[in-house]
Formats: C-alpha cells, sequence, structure tokens
C-alpha cells in the first residue's frame, strides 16, 4: 500500500498519512477502504500500526532535576551564600528569610516551565471520547482513539469531528474557530478538490476537533494522532520551547559578575589584613562583611515585585500576563507583527458604500432596492435579546438596509423564501428565491463571480472598475443580481439554471473600521522604534488600506501576497529594507515564518494570534499575544499574555510597562551597587594606613546595612513610574546588558565616591573632636575607645544617610527628580521610614548598642549626617542636568 504525504500535515516521526486531494477513487484505493468500511480486525492492525489516535503531550522531565536546576541558578547560588553567612554572624532570622526567597523565586520559575505542556495538554480537550463509525458494513460507536486511517465515521450536527477526513456523502456546516480563528461556520460537502487552497480551505475535509454545527455527512478518516492538523500543531508546541528573556538572561551574567567581584575582593582583603597585622579571625570575619556588602539579597524578590507590579498594572489595563519575565521581555520589543481584524479594527463589519449600473452612489429608490436585495439574500437570524446572530458580513446587510428605511425582518424573510443555495466556497456565490414583491432569484457574491453569470450586455467592465475602486479603499464589495421568476412558475432546483441569465443590481462595499486609537498607538510605537508589521488572512488592498489608516506603513507600506510560497532568502529582502509590511492572504504557518526570520534578524518579537494554528507561532515569538474573545483556548494557553480587549493599544501599554520594569530594575542595581563603596573604602584607609587609622566599620553593621536598611527602599524603587520620554527612545539591543558600563560609573564611581567622602568625614569628625592623631590606640580600655565606637557609628549611621541619598537620586536616569514628584513613591517613603527606625534603633537601644558595637550620636554628629542625603541627591541632580543641557546643545 503505497502512502502520500498531505501537504502541510505531516510530522517527523509520525506515521505518514494520506494525500487528501486526490480523486476519491484513488483515494480509497490507498486507504483500502470502502462503503461498508474497514472490518474489526484490519482496524485492530492499522491501531497498532498508526497508534492510538490522541494527542501525546511532552514527556514529563524529572521534578528532582527542575527543582535542582533552579536552586543552582547563579543568583540562587549567590543567595545560599548570603544565607550561611548570615548563619556564621549569628543572624539566623535573615538567614532563614533569603532563604524563602530561594523557594519562593525557584517556585514562579517552575511554575513558567509548565507553561508549554499546558498548551499541548489543552489541545488534547479538543478530541472527543467516542466516535461512529462504520465496521463490518453497520454503525459502530468506538472510542475515538481506536480510529484509524480507512474508517469511515458518520457526522452529525453538535458532534465533533474525531480525526482529519474527507466528506464522501452529505454536507455539514463546521465550526473551524478553534482552528482558524475565524468565527463564521464553512460549509464541507462531497466535492472534488480545488487545487491551490490551502488543507484548512478545502471544501471537502473536515478536521479533529472542530464541531459540527449543522447537516449530515459521511467521511472517510485520511488522518489521525500526531497525523492530523491538532497534533501537527501539538508537535510544534511541544518542540518549541521558551528561552528565557533577555532580563532572565542578563540576571545571569550580572550574578557571576557579581560573585566575581565579591569572592575575590572577600579574598584580597582577607589576604590584605592578614599582611597588615590584624589577626586571622578579623581579617576572616571581616572579608566576610564584605562578601555579604557584595551580595544583592534582594535582587531577585526586587524583580519578581518589579514584574508582579506590571503584571497588576496590566490587568487593569486589559492584558493578562501569565508569565511575569514576558513584562520585561515587552520592555525590549522592537517589532509588533498584529492581526487585523479585530485587533487594528473594530471587528463591526458596516454597509458604507454602493454603486449601481446608473452610477448612483447616492440613496435612491435604485439603491434601495440593491441595499434590500442584498439583505434578503442572506441566513442571520435574531435572537429573543434582539442581537443578530450568524455571519458578521450578513449582519451588517440587515443593519445597512434598517439605517436605509428598508429595513428586512429575517423571520418574515424566511417565511417568503422559496429556495436556498447556500454560499459554496468554490464559486464564491449564495442565491435565493424570495416572494418578496415579485418572486425573484437573488445572488449575491464576489463581484467577478457575479459579474460572470449577467446577461449579455450588462455593464460588466464598470462594475469591475468599481469593485476595485472600494478594495482598494480597503472595502469588502460584493455583488447583487437578480432574475425575475413569471408569476406561479415553480423555482429551479438547480443552481446552476438559477445562477445565470442575471440582471446586476449593483455593488455594496462593507467597511470594519480601524478603532480610533489605534492611530495614536501606532504612532507611539514609531516614536519609540518599533516597527509594526500586519499579519492577515484578508486580500492585499483591504488590510493595505486599513493599515494606512491606522498609520502602519509611512512612508512607504509594502504588501506580500503570502499565499505564495514565501524562500527564506526573500523573507529577509523583505523584512530588512526598512518598511513596515502587510502580509496578505495569510497562513498560521506564515507567522511562524515570519516570527523566525525578525528572530533571526536580531529582533525582539511579539505577535498576535486567536486560533489553534497560531500556537506555534506564539511560542516562537518572544511575547505571543492571545485575544481574548475571539481567541481559542489553545491560543490563549501558548500566550504569554491575553488581551481581554482584543484591542491593539493594550499591546502598546504593555510595551511601556515593560520598558518600566527593565529600567526600575536597573535603578535598584545603581542604589545597591553605589554603597559597596563607601564600605569598601573604609577599610582601604585601613589597610593603606597599616593601621594608623582604625577600623571605620564593623563586620556586623556592613550586615545591618544590605539586610537591614537596604532592603525595603531597593523594593520601593521597584515601584517608581516611567519616566518622562520611555516611549521616544528606540528599543534597547537584544544583546544590551542590565548592567552597564555607565552605571558603573555612576553608582561605584560618582555616588559611591560622594558617599565614600561624606561618609570618612563624619568618622573623622568624631574622632578628631576627641582629641584623636592617627596612630593613636582606640582599643577596648584606651582612652578614645568610646570615641572610636561612636564614630564607627557615625560611620554606619552616615551609610544610611547616603542610602537616602541615593534612593531619590536613583529614582531617574535622565529627568529631573521634579518631573516625576518628589513624593509620587510612597513606598519609598515608608522604606526610608524604617530604615531611620531601624538606625535609630541599633544606634540608641542598649541591647543593640552592645550587639552591633554602637553608641549613642551627639546632636552635632546627627545634624552633619542629616545633610548627607542631600549632599548626594544634590550632586547627582546637577550631573544629570549637565548631561541635559548637553543633550540639548548636540540637538
Amino acid at each position: 500500500m503505497s502512502r502520500h504525504a498531505a501537504p502541510g500535515s505531516q510530522d517527523a516521526g509520525a506515521p505518514p498519512s494520506y494525500d487528501p486531494r486526490e480523486p476519491l477513487p484513488r483515494l480509497r484505493h490507498e486507504l483500502a477502504t470502502g462503503p461498508e468500511g474497514l472490518s474489526a480486525r484490519e482496524a485492530a492492525r492499522r491501531l497498532a500500526v498508526h497508534g492510538p489516535n490522541e494527542v501525546r503531550g511532552r514527556q514529563q522531565s524529572s521534578f528532582v532535576r527542575e527543582v535542582a536546576g533552579q536552586l543552582t541558578h547563579p543568583l540562587a547560588l549567590l543567595l545560599w551564600a548570603a544565607a550561611a553567612l548570615a548563619f556564621v554572624a549569628d543572624l539566623a532570622v535573615l538567614g532563614w528569610a533569603i532563604l524563602e526567597v530561594v523557594a519562593v523565586n525557584a517556585t514562579f520559575a517552575l511554575l513558567q516551565e509548565r507553561q508549554a505542556e499546558r498548551a499541548v495538554e489543552t489541545l488534547a480537550r479538543y478530541l472527543p471520547e467516542r466516535a461512529l463509525a462504520v465496521r463490518d458494513g453497520r454503525p459502530l460507536t468506538v472510542e475515538a482513539r481506536d480510529l484509524v486511517p480507512g474508517d469511515v465515521i458518520v457526522l452529525d450536527e453538535g458532534d465533533k469531528i474525531p480525526a482529519d477526513a474527507r466528506v464522501i456523502e452529505g454536507g455539514v456546516e463546521v465550526d473551524l474557530s478553534m482552528l482558524t480563528g475565524e468565527s463564521v461556520p464553512a460549509e464541507r460537502m462531497a466535492a472534488e478538490a480545488v487545487l491551490g487552497v490551502p488543507l484548512s480551505e478545502e471544501p471537502n475535509l473536515v478536521f479533529s476537533g472542530t464541531t459540527c454545527v449543522e447537516g449530515q455527512a459521511t467521511a472517510i478518516v485520511f488522518a489521525t494522532g500526531a497525523g492530523t492538523e491538532l497534533g501537527r500543531i501539538a508537535a510544534l508546541s511541544r518542540r518549541i520551547r521558551r528561552e528565557a528573556s533577555p532580563l532572565e538572561q542578563q540576571v545571569k551574567k550580572a550574578a557571576w559578575l557579581i560573585a566575581g567581584v565579591a569572592t575575590g575582593m572577600g579574598a584580597a582583603f582577607l589576604a590584605a589584613g592578614v599582611a597588615v597585622g590584624l589577626p586571622v579571625t578579623d581579617s576572616l570575619m571581616f572579608a566576610i562583611g564584605l562578601l555579604v556588602a557584595n551580595v544583592p539579597e534582594g535582587l531577585l524578590p526586587t524583580i519578581t515585585l518589579s514584574l508582579a507590579v506590571g503584571v497588576r498594572a496590566l490587568a487593569r489595563r486589559g492584558a493578562l500576563v501569565k508569565r511575569l519575565s514576558a513584562v520585561e521581555t515587552l520592555g525590549s520589543t522592537s517589532v509588533i507583527c498584529t492581526d487585523k481584524t479585530g485587533t487594528l479594527t473594530r471587528n463591526r463589519m458596516t454597509l458604507r458604500a454602493f454603486w449601481t449600473p446608473a452610477g448612483g452612489e447616492e440613496l435612491g429608490p435604485g439603491e434601495r432596492d440593491l441595499v434590500r436585495a442584498a439583505a434578503l439574500c442572506t441566513t442571520v437570524t435574531r435572537e429573543a435579546d434582539g442581537e443578530l446572530h450568524g455571519d458578521p458580513t450578513e449582519s451588517a446587510l440587515l443593519l445597512g438596509a434598517t439605517d436605509h428605511h428598508t429595513a428586512v425582518d429575517p423571520e418574515l424573510r424566511d417565511a417568503r423564501r422559496r429556495a436556498h443555495f447556500r454560499f459554496d466556497p468554490r464559486l464564491r456565490l449564495m442565491s435565493v428565491v424570495q416572494a418578496d414583491d415579485t418572486t425573484r432569484i437573488i445572488v449575491k457574491g464576489a463581484p467577478e463571480a457575479v459579474v460572470d453569470r449577467l446577461k449579455p450586455g450588462s455593464p460588466t467592465e464598470e462594475a469591475r472598475a468599481a469593485a476595485r475602486r472600494y478594495t482598494e479603499q480597503g472595502m469588502r464589495v460584493l455583488a447583487v443580481a437578480t432574475r425575475e421568476l413569471a408569476p406561479g412558475a415553480d423555482p429551479p432546483t438547480d443552481r446552476r439554471d438559477a445562477e445565470s441569465g442575471l440582471t446586476l443590481l449593483g455593488l455594496v462595499a462593507l467597511y470594519d473600521p480601524p478603532r480610533p486609537e489605534v492611530r495614536a498607538a501606532v504612532g507611539r510605537c514609531h516614536e519609540a522604534g518599533i516597527k509594526v508589521h500586519v499579519v492577515t488572512g484578508d486580500n492585499g488592498g483591504t488590510a493595505a488600506a486599513v493599515a494606512r489608516e491606522a498609520g502602519i506603513g509611512v512612508p512607504e507600506l509594502k504588501v506580500v501576497d503570502a499565499s505564495k510560497s514565501l524562500a527564506d532568502d526573500e523573507l529577509d529582502r523583505v523584512l530588512n529594507d526598512g518598511s513596515e509590511v502587510v502580509f496578505a492572504r495569510s497562513s498560521p504557518e506564515t507567522k511562524l515564518k515570519v516570527a523566525d526570520a525578525l528572530r533571526a534578524h536580531g529582533k525582539t518579537v511579539a505577535m498576535t494570534g486567536d486560533g489553534v494554528n497560531d500556537a506555534p507561532a506564539l511560542h516562537r515569538a518572544h511575547i505571543g499575544v492571545a485575544m481574548g474573545r475571539s481567541g481559542t483556548d489553545v491560543a490563549r494557553e501558548a500566550a504569554a499574555m491575553v488581551l481581554t480587549d482584543d484591542d491593539f493599544t493594550t499591546i502598546v501599554t504593555a510595551v511601556e510597562s515593560g520598558r518600566r520594569v527593565y529600567d526600575n530594575v536597573r535603578k535598584f542595581i545603581v542604589y545597591i551597587f553605589t554603597h559597596a563603596t563607601p564600605e569598601i573604602i573604609p577599610f582601604l584607609v585601613f589597610a593603606l594606613t597599616a593601621g594608623a587609622v582604625p577600623l571605620p566599620l564593623t563586620v556586623l553593621q556592613i550586615l545591618a546595612i544590605d539586610l537591614g536598611t537596604d532592603t525595603l527602599p531597593a523594593l520601593a524603587l521597584g515601584r517608581e513610574r516611567s519616566e518622562p520620554g520611555i516611549m521616544e527612545r528606540p528599543p534597547r539591543p537584544r544583546g544590551q546588558k542590565v548592567i552597564s558600563r555607565d552605571m558603573l560609573v555612576r553608582s561605584w564611581g560618582f555616588l559611591g565616591s560622594t558617599s565614600a567622602v561624606l561618609v570618612m568625614a563624619g568618622f573623622f569628625y568624631v574622632l578628631w573632636r576627641a582629641g584623636w592623631q592617627p596612630g593613636d590606640p582606640t582599643g577596648p580600655g584606651s582612652a578614645l575607645h568610646h570615641a572610636y565606637v561612636t564614630a564607627t557609628t557615625a560611620t554606619f549611621a552616615g551609610i544610611v544617610a547616603c542610602q537616602i541619598g541615593t534612593a531619590f537620586a536613583a529614582r531617574t536616569d535622565h529627568a529631573a527628580l521634579r518631573a516625576i514628584g518628589v513624593f509620587s513613591n510612597p513606598l519609598l517613603l515608608a522604606g526610608i521610614a524604617f530604615e531611620l527606625a531601624f538606625t535609630a534603633a541599633l544606634v540608641y537601644a542598649p541591647p543593640l548598642q552592645h550587639l552591633f558595637g554602637t553608641a549613642a550620636l551627639p546632636l552635632d554628629v546627627v545634624l552633619l549626617l542629616a545633610s548627607f542625603p542631600l549632599l548626594v541627591w544634590g550632586t547627582d541632580e546637577l550631573r544629570r542636568a549637565r548631561r541635559r543641557s548637553r543633550g540639548a546643545g548636540r540637538r
């Protein structure tokens, strides 16, 4: 038995399926089956060969291995080290808190890894449990998983279709929305194949997982399990694994950098301490303190908080983000590939224009007859609540008739209908015999199809020209023609007789207008350096007109017919020339191919989709965006973000939110890196003076800063509002490091050095006013010991004071603080209040004084330290002002 792979439905590793486009006798021969179906014994043999008719999920990986992978993430390793050092320093509560952070972040990551598998499991739910098959010449209810190629199945209204099959008798209307995203049922009947169209548009094929909404048919199964369209999509979804987001990748790199710096610095100062004569235990403790000072214990929780805040904000705006890291990835988006219908447009067709052979484009008797005839040639119904149910185009015709004062009542229309020939996708026509004022045949369909059936002498060329003109304006054009029947004549029984010798009434043009807010949103994308491509199943003229009205393709828009196979080099040329593109007549495979090409060009891609077939492309894009209203369950599972309002504008809002999250992570890093300098400089001074200057800071005070006063303000920086001009910057390159050279210069060099100078000034001020000279003893029992303890307390409190100034300085990268508001982050104010209270407790509470080696600070020292926040913030504010002025001068 020879086999032929069905184009577009063969999956690597799956048993070969049969070509359903072959003439029916040949297909029966290839499948070795007939009207009586298969015998039970033959079905059992084929089941052993082809396997069960089911969608297979990915084999579960070891849970222990996944957990181990998350617990050995670079930042997790640093947090393990920080927790161990906290236990060494006898700070068990802080140690357990850090371990809880490790556990929470590992849990988040594990949940993300399960996302793709859930999408495949959702696909499996579309298959029915049982099917009616013809076995040994009689109908028999069998398990759907036991169906095999060659089985003859019976389909009835309400059935879920259990396998890919070709209709061999009868006809059905099938809801293909779970496969294609299109809400209008498609007619499938026993007919010859149409060459050159995708499998999903073949008029004689039905597919597993779709639903029969009307009619009855017999079909022959040509593909099961992995060989079906549903199985192929599941296989693609399994193979396309989620990649780490840009932020996740950069955090790993930053973690290794921090680990290297912290470990190297700890080892260096351990050796230096021993070299200058410090006891080994003291040198070891201080090296541990330096290591803790450089470990960003709050980095993972701050990132998690920032992303969670973004998720909540987007949910309020109509975007449900299912993976936290997706928020940040949105911020680096450089290309958005969007659907047209329902995303750029309202998905609400309206009757916009009409044309009659008399040249009329304004309302008159001829135009009213045209509009009324178009409304009579429909099948939509009116529900109990008054809403129209059925094809959106036909609903628009009924509403248009009402608007033009020639309303058609669906119930009265059906009562007066004498015959009905359903829409045939091959003929692109439908027709009815309607007893209205007179009994007449009304034909409605594609202009080129109707024009070919007009009686001689009709204005065919004028009609074609008018149709082209409307299409170029982005409208869907239908032609309407009639033929009156003689009084008492029987309606024709053959549609070929009915749909010939027609008189053209005219053309009706319908339009699905862009959402009013889309043009502004596209403009914001362009300001932000983001390109917008349209990937749609609509024709090029209509899609291009809508794109231009939405502001896409300024100054140049390219239209590519994606129904013709696009070679990779041709696709690369189209995407690389800088223009925005409309990919018309696109299939879901087109989306996957475009996403792959853009990724290969180094772009960060957001891709919209709503059908089951869109799932692989949604997986493949950096950000898959599913439609909440019109989308399928599978698309929503595969996507990283779901638009509850199906609105393009929400995507742009999400991009802005992603940029804000990324900025806030960088602000946090600037904040925590800054304080490494004033914590390290005191020991450098001690080492370089060979102990003539006593240690200005103790290891427990460093721990108190990094695990106590540092954390809450850092977390609060994750809640900062967007900086002005955030959507006027180009997308950041995918390879951009989260820790840049400018950030290190600002944190370690500028803010850190300023803080270190101020802190050392406070330390020396306390000692000198007590009469200290370099080299004087300050150990326990000496005359200057209390002054020394007070001075180290001043160093500790001075770093806390500088943290406050740094927190306000880090709130903006370029703009002045007043641009976002001094008091606009209440969480930061609360964090500062906490660190002040915490510091006061350590300085003035006797039990904590004994534990941390602190002493009460006199009023003049407190007043000196109180100036530090203003000095740190003020110097950075001046630096940013100079940068802004230089930038303005260059412009």
